[in-house]
């Protein structure tokens, strides 16, 4: 028998493993996983190890399903909440914000590289795009708390702009083998048709696709176990459909991840489970192939552009699209400052890289490698420094729940209903004897190996494990009933005040108390209508306010966006420290209605004219 296949396998589940193992690094020391990956992949590949692997057009299948994959998972795991909170914003970080990205990036690439006008934007459409894998990771496995709208913003613009740069990337390894005349009027309605044609085709099957998978999750009644490779093969079935119709497969497959996730599919939590599990297993696999067709021994002669490229890249074309691109939406500049740093280029990057070597082109291996030595500038650079730079923006913002044991069951025959256990832990409220909602009663509690029911256990105290079966949209409820209170470290407790107030008194009794100045308007208003009236409407959880000598903080907010908590502090925290740039449209609005009043003050009065002597 052929020990080929033996031999194969042994390599790709060794590799496997270690990358496997090597995310305990990186949970360890906070590392971007990717460049793990990555490094594995080189240790391993040509100039590593010895083994040959320069196959374009396999690197690129694999790394193309294990992104459909990875989109599938990255929309199915996106709530309605994240949505209408941060879509528009990071929708036009995710298609104007690649475009911006892509020509501000092709110029320095012109100027700095051998390379012609369409190569070096080539270039920069293959790195435009973020890399939801490293994205996700740093700011979910770093433990950052991050305010809701940025973590939402980033995370919504990583999963959704990778259709726009493939699709450029695509349309100039085209153009650029036909040999087409860049200037020509015709080519650029073509790309524009080319455009609309394939985005609106991919959005639609996705749509369409994703209400077919719920519908066929909801009539057949497929075994627990298979269910998950049915929804999983679903979506590559999407994805594959688009693209051979002309569509955007990739916005397919996430459009469709959007619609099921957001939809009351059944059997939800184990999807979620199985498809966390396949998308680890597609960036394994996509990372380590992509390591491994690489060859560093051919990065001599490019580095130093590369590296200059990729800090171009960080500290110039990623802030200038990030912007421009949310100059209409007045964020906050530090968040502005906080969104462009946190653009690490990963996988897709050195994926639509491969694209010119699969085009033929004359320059294809040197953009491949300059990709990939930017995308390790980008990991090592922003990927070590997001805690930091979020902290010394002032980003950083409390756990809002504290520990949680919690285990949810499906059961059969219970569509849109779960089997919740969860175990008291000291601290929380039902341990300090607040009641279950009504729609919520526990149907068994187990106490020292002893099951009794609700009614005859009196209060719940901390090890109690109580099972209850309630309707899927109330377990968010639940969950802060059994959660502790967050461990609150000194820091914790100068960021939300030493003071907690009611939302619902009136604004004018903090200017008899602390002597803020208020408007008559004001004045009127309650104390979260205050907030909400300095903040532009919405109010979100660590959103602060300052009054003269006092300082207002949201302690917290419910799912409808009251706030139900304030915090009041007498010694305001110092603010982030400033940053010079990204004003808002609201802040530049103001600085010209400031500088226009100035400029009236000091512009000479017309004289009267001197009547005649009679």
């Amino acid at each position: 028998m052929d020990q080929s296949i033996y031999l194969v396998t042994l390599v790709g589940t060794a590799l496997v493993l270690a990358a496997a193992f090597s995310s305990l690094i990186a949970f360890r020391f906070g590392a971007p996983l990717l460049l793990l990956f990555l490094g594995i992949g080189l240790a391993t590949g040509t100039d590593g190890l010895g083994i040959e692997f320069d196959n374009a057009s396999f690197a690129y299948f694999v790394g193309s399903l294990a992104l459909a994959v990875i989109l599938f998972d990255s929309g199915f795991g996106t709530p309605v909440a994240a949505l209408r909170q941060a879509s528009l914003p990071a929708l036009s970080l995710a298609t104007f914000g690649v475009v911006i990205t892509t020509l501000a990036f092709g110029v320095a690439a012109y100027y700095l590289t051998d390379l012609n006008w369409l190569e070096s934007f080539l270039l920069g459409s293959a790195v435009a795009s973020t890399d939801a894998a490293a994205v996700f990771f740093l700011l979910r496995a770093g433990n950052l708390h991050i305010r809701d709208r940025v973590r939402s913003t980033l995370e919504i613009e990583s999963g959704s702009n990778d259709p726009i740069a493939i699709f450029l990337t695509i349309t100039l390894v085209e153009v650029i083998a036909i040999g087409a005349d860049p200037e020509a009027e015709v080519l650029l309605l073509d790309i524009l048709a080319g455009f609309v044609m394939q985005m609106g085709i991919g959005a639609a099957v996705g749509f369409l696709g994703g209400m077919a998978i719920v519908r066929l999750v909801e009539w057949l009644n497929l075994d627990q176990g298979l269910l998950p490779i049915f929804v999983l093969t679903l979506s590559l079935l999407v994805f594959a459909g688009a693209g051979a119709i002309g569509g955007s497969g990739f916005l397919a497959v996430y459009v469709a991840g959007l619609v099921a996730g957001n939809s009351q599919i059944r059997a939800v939590t184990t999807l979620k489970r199985f498809q966390d599990g396949m998308s680890w297993l597609a960036q394994i696999i996509m990372f380590l192939v992509l390591g491994l067709f690489a060859t560093p021994s051919q990065f001599g002669s490019i580095l130093l552009p590369a590296i200059v490229l990729g800090l171009f890249l960080i500290l110039v074309a990623r802030p200038m699209a990030v912007w421009l691109c949310l100059f209409p939406f007045s964020y906050p500049r530090n968040e502005t400052a906080f969104i462009s740093w946190v653009g690490l280029r990963g996988a897709v990057s050195i994926l639509l890289a491969i694209t010119p070597l699969l085009g033929g082109l004359e320059h294809g291996r040197m953009i491949f490698n300059t990709a990939f030595i930017i995308v390790l500038v980008s990991l090592v650079v922003q990927g070590w420094t997001i805690g930091p730079v979020a902290r010394r923006l002032g980003l950083i913002v409390p756990a809002r729940l504290g520990p949680l044991n919690k285990v949810e069951l499906e059961l059969p025959g219970s569509a849109h209903h779960e089997l919740l256990a969860y175990t008291v832990v000291p601290g929380s409220p039902v341990a300090r004897g607040q009641r279950i909602p009504r729609w919520a009663r526990p149907s068994l509690v187990v106490r020292e190996g002893r099951s009794m029911r609700f009614q005859d256990m009196g209060r719940l105290a901390a090890g109690d494990h109580v099972y209850i079966f309630v309707p899927d949209r109330y377990p968010r409820l639940l969950d802060r009933l059994f959660a502790s209170r967050a461990e609150v470290d000194p820091e914790d407790e100068d960021f939300f005040g030493a003071f907690a107030i009611d939302p619902a008194r009136p604004a004018e009794e903090l200017t008899a108390a602390y002597g803020p100045e208020l408007t008559e308007a004001e004045r009127k208003l309650t104390i979260e209508g205050l907030i909400k009236e300095r903040l532009g409407g919405r109010a979100e959880y660590g959103d602060r306010v300052s009054l003269g000598p006092i300082e207002l903080i949201v302690r917290d907010v419910d799912d409808k966006g009251r706030v139900t908590a304030i915090g009041l502090s007498v010694e305001p925290a110092a603010p982030p420290p400033a940053v010079p740039f990204y004003l808002s449209a609201s802040e530049a609005r103001d600085r010209l209605w400031e500088l226009f009043s100035r400029l009236r003050k000091r512009a000479p009065h017309k004289s009267q004219p001197a009547k005649d002597d009679a």
